[in-house]
């Protein structure tokens, strides 16, 4: 690695104190930050170009979506993914063609939508595996999900319109464990399906039950006792590992039950049930996992790994997809993407089970949809560019923060997006003053111009890419340095740095290049043909890889200022 100054570390205590510096307090510094541009430049899109209409790229929503749910209404498709730590939390896509997919808006964007994320677990806590579903007797939507660090634990919210506001949530009583999902028959009854809390009392080695139980639309709550649909995993003489994820289906008078199965790693699946009725004996299919990608050689062209955790979703012209989650590794054998959403067509097998692969099938990297055309300027698959000059009256739903809002100290102006210091860090558990946006390629560069001024020697803007708040690197502008950092909680280490090009108080572009392996940082003074001046070269991007950090979630880029002082 070629870097620019040695190495030196300062040890600091992480600190979660004050929110933001206020009118009346100590004057602080503030950032103005006027463009952000991300290009996406993967070799697959490159090598292979779309040949036509009705070809497009798994993943459909690349970066990290995962857990997604999808529901049907009429010609448009809904679809939701997890959040963790995130604020705002649960995307909501729509789709009319289930390939290309527009950001509408988050669902969970008010705080007292989500008051307990403080103190969580960037990437462990938070909101698992929501689910989306329309209920025709009352012509309202759902999402119901779990704060897993939540004393109440499972909630749901509602909306008639889901492009619109979505309401408080309603907590709910009478159900452990995590990953809720809502059924609603065609009797008007109701269902919520989950997988059940066994700490303490398992039958064998990770056993675990998916249970049902009666839920009232009127009253907003479950009714009675639960009862058992699926015991987990393959059965007591394995040992594969729990069910979770459960989602139930009606098709054709007969109720099925898919569930995500083998963890959430290399040996992740999804295994397919069916009962003639709710209250039946609920028959694992014997050609399980209806999804895996276990089976297949690990050193293979463009693998697709992790695949599970589906959903079905009906066309109105009666065919059935189903998305799902999966990654990608990139050239290194790593990946920052962390879990994306994918798509493929659902097959049936002779005895009549839904399913999308089998033993040595693989997930293909380009699909055929007839009469859908790939529009890469929506920026969910492809490569893409996608850039923000802040000129709205609120920020696209596109940026997130870490565990509640930012609006204490974000501010647009329409010209560009005020950011005040704060003491809340990065590597704490609280509301530092961050936004950022998923990362969606292995190969890609990252840009924004800004104008700083520190008021003291502890203060510093500019880029972050984030996973967990172990491990982030931070190029960062401080006085007369440009510095690029690794952020911990123990520590903050300056790997490298260099002079600023211009005067403190003047408009740099910083920017980091990715080619998967490595990441490169530079900065420029912002002005025509300026050239790049590098801070740090061949920087090991596997730092912020999924495979060694764990977690949940994938890397984020961003904008973020801070006090040290």
């Amino acid at each position: 690695m070629r870097l620019t100054q040695s190495i030196y570390s300062l040890a600091i205590m992480a600190a979660i104190g004050a929110a933001s510096l206020t009118a009346g307090k100590k004057a602080v510094g503030q950032a103005e930050f006027s463009s952000f541009v991300y290009i996406g430049n993967d070799d697959y899109y490159n090598a292979n170009p779309l040949k036509g209409d009705g070809d497009f790229y798994n993943p459909v929503i690349a970066g990290w979506y995962s857990d997604p749910s999808v529901v049907r209404t009429g010609e448009d498709y809904y679809l939701v993914t997890s959040t963790f730590g995130y604020f705002p939390g649960v995307p909501l896509y729509h789709s009319r063609d289930l390939v290309n997919w527009r950001l509408v808006r988050n669902i969970l964007d008010r705080p007292e939508q989500l008051p307990g994320l403080v103190g969580q677990s960037l990437d462990r806590g938070g909101i698992y595996a929501p689910q989306i579903s329309y209920n025709p007797h009352n012509s309202t939507y759902y999402m119901i999900t779990t704060d897993v660090g939540s004393k109440e634990g499972h909630f749901y919210v509602t909306a008639t319109d889901p492009e619109g506001s979505w309401s408080n949530p309603v907590w709910l009583k009478g159900i452990d464990g995590i990953d809720p999902s809502l059924f609603f028959d065609d009797d008007g009854s109701a269902y919520i399906v989950y997988k059940e809390d066994t700490t303490g009392r398992p039958k064998w080695s990770n056993y675990r039950c998916i249970r049902f139980i009666a839920f009232d639309p009127e009253s907003g709550q479950t009714v009675g006792d639960s009862w058992p649909l699926a015991e987990a995993g393959v059965g007591p003489e394995e040992h594969l590992d729990r069910d979770e994820g459960p989602h139930i289906y009606k098709i054709d008078g007969r109720y099925f039950l898919i569930c995500a199965e083998g963890g959430t790693s290399n040996h992740h699946s999804a295994v397919i049930y069916r009962a003639d009725s709710l209250r039946g004996e609920f028959t694992r299919w014997s050609r399980n996992p209806a999804l895996t990608q276990r089976y297949l050689k690990e050193k293979r062209t463009n693998p697709i790994t992790c695949t599970g955790h589906a959903d079905l979703v009906m066309t109105p012209e009666g065919e059935w997809w189903g998305v799902f989650l999966g990654c990608r590794p990139g050239p290194g054998g790593f990946q920052a993407l962390g879990r994306e959403t994918y798509l493929m067509p659902v097959k049936w097998s002779r005895d009549g089970f839904p399913y999308f692969t089998q033993s040595q099938d693989t997930v293909p990297l380009t699909l055929h949809r007839e009469g859908v055309k790939h529009d890469p300027s929506w920026g969910s698959s492809g490569n893409f560019t996608w850039s923000d000059h802040f000129k709205g009256e609120s920020l696209r739903p596109e940026w997130i923060g870490l565990r509640g809002t930012t609006a204490d100290y974000c501010h647009l102006d329409g010209e560009c997006l005020r950011m005040q210091c704060c003491r809340e860090l990065s590597t704490g558990k609280g509301v530092p003053a961050y936004v950022g946006r998923r990362i969606q390629h292995h190969k890609f560069e990252a840009s924004t111009r800004v104008r700083f001024k520190p008021r003291n020697g502890g203060e510093s803007a500019g880029l972050l890419m984030l996973k967990n708040e172990s491990r982030q690197y931070y190029l960062a502008v401080c006085g007369d340095r440009v510095e690029l950092r690794t952020l911990s909680p123990k520590e903050v280490r300056v790997i490298a740095s260099a002079e600023m090009p211009c005067k403190a108080g003047r408009d740099v572009e910083l920017r980091v290049v990715s080619d998967g392996i490595c990441y490169d940082f530079y900065v420029r003074e912002a002005a025509r043909d300026a050239e790049w001046t590098p801070v740090a070269e061949d920087v090991d991007a596997s730092y912020l890889a999924c495979e060694r950090t764990g977690g949940f979630t994938g890397a984020t880029i961003g904008l973020y200022v801070e006090s040290r002082d």
